[in-house]
This record gives C-alpha cells, sequence and structure tokens, in this order.
C-alpha cells in the first residue's frame, strides 16, 4: 500500500512539472543551477541587531586602515557600520544575489562604493588574506567547516568575531553577553589559533 501511494506521489509530481510550461520549466532549472552552484549555504539569513553590529567592531578594534570581511553578508549592516562609524574598508560574502545586489545598490546610494562591496560566492571559497578582521554569523558546525579557512589565510594579528556561535578547537580571547532586546553572544578570537 506505502509503495503504491509513493508511486502514485511520484507520477503525480512529474505530471506537475510537465504542465509547467517550458518558460517556467527553464526558469526552475536556472535556480536549481544557482542553488547547486552555490550549495554550500552555512545558515540561514538571521539579521544581527545593530547594538551586537557595533560591539562585534567595538570588540574587534577595526580601525581605519583595516580591512574587514563580513561572511555571510546579509543586508550589508556589518559593512556600512564599519565604513561609516569605523572608517575601513569592507567586503561582504553572500550566496543570495537578491541580497548581494539591493546591498551594493544600499552602498552606491550612500556613496560607500570606493570602501565597501558585496561579492556574490561561497564563503568557502574567498581567499580571506587581504582581511584584518572577519565578522561570522554562522553556526557551530559551519564555524568548524570554515576554520580551516580562517587558519589557512589570515595573518598573524587578524580578529573573528562570531555572533552566538563559537568556533570549535578555538580559545576566545574574550566572550561577551550582549543585550539588545534579546541575549545575544560575542566571541572574539585573535590569530593565530593553534592547529589541532
Amino acid at each position: 500500500m506505502a509503495m503504491r501511494n509513493l508511486t502514485t506521489a511520484v507520477a503525480l509530481a512529474a505530471l506537475a512539472v510537465a504542465s509547467v510550461p517550458a518558460s517556467a520549466q527553464t526558469i526552475l532549472f536556472a535556480q536549481n543551477s544557482r542553488t547547486q552552484k552555490y550549495g554550500n549555504s552555512l545558515a540561514p539569513y538571521v539579521v544581527s541587531p545593530q547594538g551586537v553590529v557595533d560591539r562585534m567592531l567595538e570588540l574587534a578594534d577595526l580601525r581605519p586602515s583595516e580591512t574587514l570581511y563580513d561572511l555571510g553578508s546579509g543586508d550589508g549592516r556589518v559593512l556600512i557600520t564599519a565604513v561609516e562609524r569605523f572608517h575601513a574598508k569592507a567586503v561582504g560574502v553572500e550566496l543570495s544575489e537578491r541580497l548581494v545586489r539591493s546591498t551594493n545598490e544600499r552602498i552606491q546610494r550612500l556613496g560607500l562604493q570606493n570602501l565597501a562591496r558585496v561579492i556574490h560566492g561561497d564563503l568557502m571559497d574567498i581567499d580571506l588574506s587581504p582581511a584584518d578582521v572577519v565578522t561570522i554569523y554562522l553556526m557551530t558546525d559551519s564555524n568548524a567547516k570554515l576554520r580551516p579557512n580562517l587558519e589557512r589565510y589570515l595573518k598573524s594579528g587578524a580578529r573573528v568575531v562570531s555572533h552566538d556561535y563559537p568556533v570549535p578547537g578555538w580559545q576566545p580571547k574574550h566572550v561577551e553577553r550582549a543585550l539588545d532586546g534579546e541575549k545575544h553572544v560575542i566571541y572574539l578570537y585573535l590569530l593565530p589559533q593553534a592547529k589541532k
């Protein structure tokens, strides 16, 4: 009985796809191709409150001559804060084409295009060697996947600031509980970290 229900469900799904116009099928295929191209989504899109962003950059001791990389840059608030408040350069890496486009448009409107930009891509494929500070809001297991890249690319003295989730195997220099209507935790790490 269960097998017959499964067969019926598969047949209905095939009919549903076949009934979609060819132009829409092309769009669906293109979306699936983009997902496969950047299939390494390490976290859902969740916005960091502005107060937490400010504190993350304060703890990082971000300076005007430095470059910040925000991995999974979302709406760009970390980038824009880094440029406007801390006078640093900022690079975001984001999977969502929509967020890349809207953030780059906002950066243009604010006249910050010479200091900030968002790259559309997979953060696991990015050369992080220009970064003095890296900010992340990923889950703990995602931080574990990212850790080898951070260790490979980041120079001595670089700082990694993680919102809410630790980097497994690293010892934070500072952990701070922040309140912004909700509880948040900020982890500050200094490189180099011992490779385990």
